[in-house]
């Protein structure tokens, strides 16, 4: 499987954004995706994930992200609202075939890695 993520880009606080990961593989379905995301200097971290049909966030992006799929088109959106200057980091999506729900939030959990986008908030 290989990951395309696009729709990053530069946001004042409040604004919006739709991030797009695009996918290639006839088995894309049988994944599970996430998106994590790197602020310069901390570590990846765990935003959100689409597993079996269930959504998971971190608590901090909760009522203001949206993760969803469209396994016609081959691809997981991240729709994010109402953004925060703490939101600002470079976002990777990533998938997995035998993620359990205890792990979701860990990065070697997930096999293929997209290139990431910037995401950057204004204040």
């Amino acid at each position: 499987v290989q990951l395309q993520a696009s729709g990053g880009g530069l946001v004042q606080a409040g604004g919006s954004l739709r991030l797009s990961c695009a996918a290639s593989g006839r088995t894309f379905s049988r994944y599970h995706v996430g998106w994590f995301r790197q602020a310069p200097g901390k570590e990846r971290e765990f935003v959100a994930v689409i597993k079996s049909g269930n959504t998971y966030y971190r608590d901090s992006v909760k009522g203001r992200f949206t993760i969803s799929r469209d396994n016609v088109k081959n691809s997981v959106n991240l729709e994010m609202n109402n953004l925060k200057p703490e939101d600002t980091a470079v976002y990777y999506c990533a998938a997995s075939r035998g993620l359990i729900t205890s792990s979701i939030r860990l990065v070697n959990q997930y096999d293929y890695w997209g290139q990431g986008t910037q995401v950057t908030v204004s204040s």
